[in-house]
């Protein structure tokens, strides 16, 4: 069965990749249907790429109360989500310019 349980109700999994990049990079894309009405689109996601040995990182997530945005290290910025392809695009173009690497 797909559906796991958490806080937030039923969740399932729709996409979810974890790799190392140029050993150095750490990226983790995590993307949830979740059935709760805290989240308009019915989503819930963490995309993050990090140096885990400078800490620098550009992280996109939507947790409830805060709703889409984005963090670029320590400076947070709104998002506004539109679908799921969109939202990885959109992350590809942050660590391209964040961090020079073509994902």
């Amino acid at each position: 069965m797909d559906a796991i349980f958490s806080l937030m109700g039923k969740s399932r999994i729709i996409y979810h990749l974890k790799e190392e990049i140029k050993n150095k990079y750490i990226m983790e894309l995590k993307i949830h249907a979740v059935d709760d009405k805290r989240y308009e689109h019915r989503v819930k996601y963490s995309l993050l790429m990090i140096n885990p040995k400078t800490q620098k990182k550009v992280l996109m997530d939507n947790h409830h109360p805060k709703g889409p945005h984005f963090h670029l290290n320590e400076d947070e910025f709104d998002y506004e989500y539109r679908n799921d392809d969109k939202l990885i695009e959109d992350f590809k173009k942050l660590v391209l310019q964040h961090f020079g690497v073509k994902l």
